[in-house]
């Protein structure tokens, strides 16, 4: 138990940088949290946290024995503590839940809350963070994501299509030659999001075009994105539902209709042994039924 404690404070030292914040998210004093991480460290034979005035880092070791470390947890957790909870299959208990901000703040959040609100006994974190994750290895129960990847024990939930777009500001456009071609955007200022960066893949009947792009600004907000491409700061590859707006009012236009973006699929990543947690498979259960098939985002 002491073992399973102390690399429980480890995580959270891991993921909170802080030991003081750590101590705080494990009602305990701080003194607690380092005496934790110090026998951790002597079971395993290696200092694994690294401290300094600058803050808080994990050590090379550190970093090797984070995943196993919360793969370990996920394993403790699944054959003691989430037994009694999938044998009475009340929906109850906390939900950590990783996902993009615009899709969260636009399109998800309120599905969550009515969950919520159907479900008084659920607590939720939601990290809103626009980057790949591993769920399982990084202590997440559900992560929500655009990416194509996938990882190894953890389940794809495909929710439904997210349709991207080509756009631009008419005040951009003006004196310059649209482009017809992904190719031609080499030539222009582009707005790029952390899901492509700088490399921009587009699909055609004849096949795909790779390019790589000049950025005028990378943002993790796509919204910010979508200001900057309003003002007239470049192209941007950005969500149709957060540009539906601006199609109607031609503050922006579509551009490359030939050419579209992916296709990209929203999808849950449910780690294989959460699946089996009541709040979270019925959490699972209630997106899938929220979200049209053919919904674009």
């Amino acid at each position: 138990m002491n073992t399973i404690l102390n690399i429980s404070a480890f995580l959270r030292v891991a993921r909170l940088g802080s030991f003081s914040a750590a101590a705080r998210e494990m009602n305990a004093a701080t003194s607690v949290i380092a005496k934790r991480i110090s026998q951790l460290e002597k079971e395993v034979k290696t200092k694994l946290i690294a401290r300094s005035t600058r803050g808080v880092t994990l050590t090379a070791a550190g970093e090797r024995q984070l995943p196993q470390f919360v793969r370990l947890l996920a394993a403790y957790e699944q054959a003691f503590l989430h037994q009694q909870e999938a044998g009475s299959r009340r929906i109850e208990g906390c939900v950590r839940i990783i996902a993009p901000p615009t899709v969260t703040s636009m399109f998800l959040g309120p599905i969550f809350t009515r969950f919520q609100l159907q479900h008084p006994n659920v607590d939720m974190d939601i990290v809103a963070l626009e980057r790949s994750v591993n769920p399982l290895e990084e202590g997440f129960d559900i992560g929500v994501g655009g990416w194509p990847l996938s990882y190894p024990d953890v389940i794809d939930v495909t929710l439904c299509r997210y349709e991207l777009m080509t756009v631009a500001a008419p005040v951009y456009l003006k004196g310059k030659q649209i482009p017809k071609h992904p190719t031609e955007l080499i030539a222009h200022h582009c707005l790029t999001t952390t899901l492509f960066r700088t490399s921009w893949i587009f699909s055609n009947p004849r096949g795909g075009v790779n390019i790589e792009v000049h950025s005028r600004l990378q943002s993790s907000d796509s919204r910010m994105v979508r200001d900057a491409a309003r003002m007239g700061l470049g192209i941007g590859i950005l969500p149709r539902m957060l540009v539906e707006d601006d199609l109607r009012e031609g503050t922006l236009v579509e551009l490359l209709e030939d050419y579209p973006v992916g296709p990209y699929w929203l999808k849950l990543l449910v780690p294989r042994m959460k699946m089996n947690r009541p709040v979270v498979s019925a959490l699972v259960r209630f997106l899938k039924d929220s979200v049209p098939g053919d919904s674009p985002s």
